[in-house]
C-alpha cells in the first residue's frame, strides 16, 4: 500500500419522509437545490433546505415535517439524478413499456395540460405538458396522482333496481327500462343535472334529448351557483390565468384559490414575489402562500369596500391593471343575490371593468370543469321542477335534491353518491377514455384524447344519450362526434376555437344585480356568516379523487 492511497468511507444518507406522495432516494443527491428553489419560491412552502457542512451537507427538512404543498410533486420532475421520485409510481412500470398521449386534466377549471402515460389497459402515471398560457410546466398533485382512483369503484355494466338492489341487465335492457318509466311523465316534471366531470358534447346532448321531451329543467350548476348565461363575462376569469402575474393588485372575494385551482394561486405568487403585487381578500382568515392584506370575513367588508371605505379601494383605483376574483363560496350563497349590486358597485367604484381600455379585470374563478362550457351552452334551468317524477343525472354526485319518490337515472363512471340513489345506473367513460371537449375558468376550449379503452360496457355519454334518444322515438340528430362538435358549434360558435380563449365582449354593458339565475336572497341574518371555500378537503372533490388510494392517504397525512 502507497502512502497516496486514502481510504473514506462510503457516503450514505437517511432517506427523508416527504409524505405519501414523494419517495426520496437520498444518497442520489447531488446538491443541485433545484427542489429547495420550487419549494421556495413556486409552491410557497420552505418545507426542504440544505443542512449540514461540506462532505456532510444534506436536501431536507429544517425540523421533522413533511412536504404539504397542493404541488409538491412538481419536484419528481425536477431532480436531475432521481433522488425525489413517484411514490405510487416507483417500481410499476418502466419508461419504455409506457405508451403516452397528450390530455387535458379535469380536477379543476384549470384545464391543465397533461400526458398520460399508460400499459395495456391501465393509465401508470400522470405528466405536465408544457403550456405557458395555461399550467407552465406544472400540475397540481391532484391531477398527478389521483389517477389510481380510475381503476377503483368503477361501473361497468347498466343496473336496474330490483327489490332495493341494484342488478347488472343489458344495455337494451336498461335503455327500454328508462324509456317506459319515461314516456308517460310531461316535460315540466323531469329534470335533468350535468356533474361537474361532464363534457360539453355529454351536457349538448342531453339538453337536446330533454328539450324534445319538453323539459326545460336543465342543469349544470348542483351547488346552486349564481350565474347570468347571457354575459358570458360575468362567470370567466376575464383576465386570464396568464396575466394575472401581471396585475398590480387582485381583490379575492370569497376564493381560496390555493384550494380552487392551485395553479392560479401560483401565478398569483409568482406575481407577488417578482413584481410586487399587492393582494386582499374577504373571507375566513387563510394561507395562501404569500402575503396578503385580509380586509374583512363577510358582507359588512365587502360592503365597505364598495362604499370606498377601505384604503384597499386605493389600491385598485391607482392600478394599472386591477383584478377582483370571486369565488364559489360567494356564489353559491344562499344570499348571493344580496351581493351582487353591492359588487356591481365595487366594480364600478374600482375601476376595475373599463370597456374604453379594453381591459376586464372581473374574473369569476369555477372550480368544476363543466362549469364554463355548460354556461356557454345555456344548461341554466328557466323553470326548475318543483317535485320531479324523473330526475337524470349525468355525472351528478353532489346533488341532494332528489326527491325520494323520484324515479332517479344516473349515468357516470363511478359508483359514488349519485349512482347510491338512482333506480338505473347507466355506466360510462371517465376523461381518459374518451376524446370529449371541455372550456377552462378562462373560456378555453381543449380536448380530452382517448389513452386507454373503457372498462367492460362503459359508453361515452352522449353515445349513450344518442340511443336512449333513439328508444324513446325522439333521436338526435348526430351520430358521429364531428356531427356532435357541429353542433356545439351552432349553440355556441366560441366553441369552434381550440386551444385559444374566446374573450368575452369587453364593451357589453357589465350587470352582476340583473338577469342572475340561481341562489336568491334570504332574510339578512343569513349574511353575516364569512365568505369561505366550498372546498372542505382538497384531495377529495369529484367521483375519481375520492375512490383514489393515494387520495386517502393525503387526506389523512395533510
Amino acid at each position: 500500500m502507497t502512502a497516496a492511497a486514502t481510504f473514506f468511507d462510503k457516503r450514505t444518507v437517511e432517506d427523508k419522509n416527504l409524505g405519501p406522495l414523494v419517495k426520496t432516494i437520498m444518497t442520489r443527491c447531488i446538491h443541485c437545490t433545484r427542489c429547495v428553489r420550487f419549494a421556495t419560491e413556486v409552491a410557497g412552502v420552505p418545507a426542504l433546505g440544505t443542512v449540514g457542512r461540506g462532505r456532510d451537507t444534506e436536501i431536507g427538512t429544517y425540523i421533522s415535517r413533511m412536504f404539504d404543498s397542493e404541488v409538491s410533486g412538481n419536484v419528481i420532475d425536477l431532480c436531475p439524478v432521481g433522488a425525489l421520485t413517484s411514490k405510487p409510481f416507483a417500481f410499476t412500470a418502466r419508461n419504455w413499456e409506457l405508451k403516452s398521449v397528450e390530455s387535458i386534466d379535469v380536477h379543476d377549471a384549470v384545464g391543465s395540460n397533461i400526458i398520460v402515460n399508460t400499459r395495456g389497459t391501465e393509465v401508470m402515471r400522470i405528466l405536465p405538458r408544457l403550456n405557458e398560457e395555461v399550467n407552465e410546466e406544472w400540475i397540481s398533485d391532484k391531477t398527478r396522482f389521483a389517477y389510481d382512483g380510475l381503476k377503483r369503484q368503477r361501473l361497468t355494466v347498466p343496473m336496474v333496481k330490483d327489490g332495493g338492489v341494484l342488478k347488472p341487465t343489458t344495455w337494451k335492457a336498461a335503455l327500454q327500462y328508462v324509456a317506459e318509466r319515461m314516456s308517460g311523465v310531461q316535460g315540466s316534471e323531469i329534470q335533468a343535472v350535468a356533474g361537474n366531470l361532464a363534457d360539453a358534447e355529454a351536457m349538448i346532448a342531453l339538453k337536446d334529448l330533454m328539450n324534445k321531451l319538453g323539459s326545460n329543467s336543465v342543469e349544470c350548476r348542483q351547488d346552486s351557483v349564481i350565474a347570468c348565461p347571457d354575459l358570458r363575462g360575468s362567470y370567466l376569469l376575464n383576465s386570464g390565468i396568464a396575466n394575472l402575474e401581471d396585475a398590480d393588485a387582485v381583490l379575492l372575494l370569497g376564493s381560496n384559490p390555493r384550494v380552487e385551482a392551485p395553479l392560479v394561486n401560483t401565478r398569483l405568487r409568482k406575481g407577488w414575489l417578482q413584481n410586487g403585487l399587492q393582494i386582499g381578500y374577504v373571507g375566513a382568515p387563510m394561507d395562501l402562500t404569500y402575503d396578503t392584506d385580509h380586509i374583512g370575513d363577510g358582507k359588512e367588508a365587502l360592503q365597505m369596500l364598495a362604499d370606498g371605505r377601505h384604503p384597499f379601494c386605493q389600491v385598485l383605483a391607482q392600478a394599472e391593471s386591477p383584478v377582483i376574483v370571486v369565488g364559489t363560496g360567494l356564489l353559491s350563497r344562499p344570499d348571493a343575490a344580496e351581493l351582487m349590486p353591492i359588487i356591481t358597485q365595487l366594480v364600478e367604484l374600482s375601476g376595475v371593468h373599463r370597456p374604453e381600455e379594453g381591459w376586464n379585470g372581473f374574473n369569476v374563478l369555477s372550480t368544476a370543469s363543466s362549469r364554463v362550457a355548460g354556461l356557454d351552452l345555456g344548461l341554466v334551468a328557466s323553470n326548475s321542477a318543483a317535485s320531479p317524477k324523473v330526475v337524470y343525472l349525468v355525472g351528478a354526485d353532489e346533488f341532494e335534491d332528489t326527491p325520494k319518490d323520484a324515479f332517479v337515472v344516473y349515468q357516470g363512471h363511478h359508483g359514488d353518491k349519485g349512482a347510491t340513489c338512482a333506480d338505473v345506473v347507466l355506466p360510462t367513460t371517465a376523461y381518459t377514455e374518451k376524446d370529449s371537449s371541455y372550456c377552462n375558468t378562462e373560456g378555453r376550449l381543449q380536448h380530452t384524447k382517448t389513452a386507454v379503452a373503457a372498462p367492460g360496457e362503459a359508453r361515452d355519454d352522449w353515445k349513450v344519450l344518442r340511443a336512449l334518444s333513439e328508444v324513446m322515438g325522439c333521436a338526435l340528430p348526430y351520430s358521429t362526434l364531428p356531427e356532435v362538435r357541429a353542433r356545439l358549434m351552432d349553440v355556441a360558435p366560441n366553441m369552434g376555437t381550440v386551444g385559444s380563449v374566446v374573450p368575452s365582449e369587453v364593451s357589453d354593458p357589465f350587470v352582476m344585480g340583473t338577469g342572475l339565475s340561481g341562489a336568491s336572497a334570504v332574510a339578512s341574518s343569513a349574511s353575516q356568516a364569512s365568505f369561505g371555500t366550498t372546498i372542505d378537503n382538497f384531495y377529495m372533490t369529484d367521483s375519481i379523487s375520492r375512490c383514489s388510494q393515494t387520495m386517502a392517504k393525503c387526506s389523512s397525512t395533510f
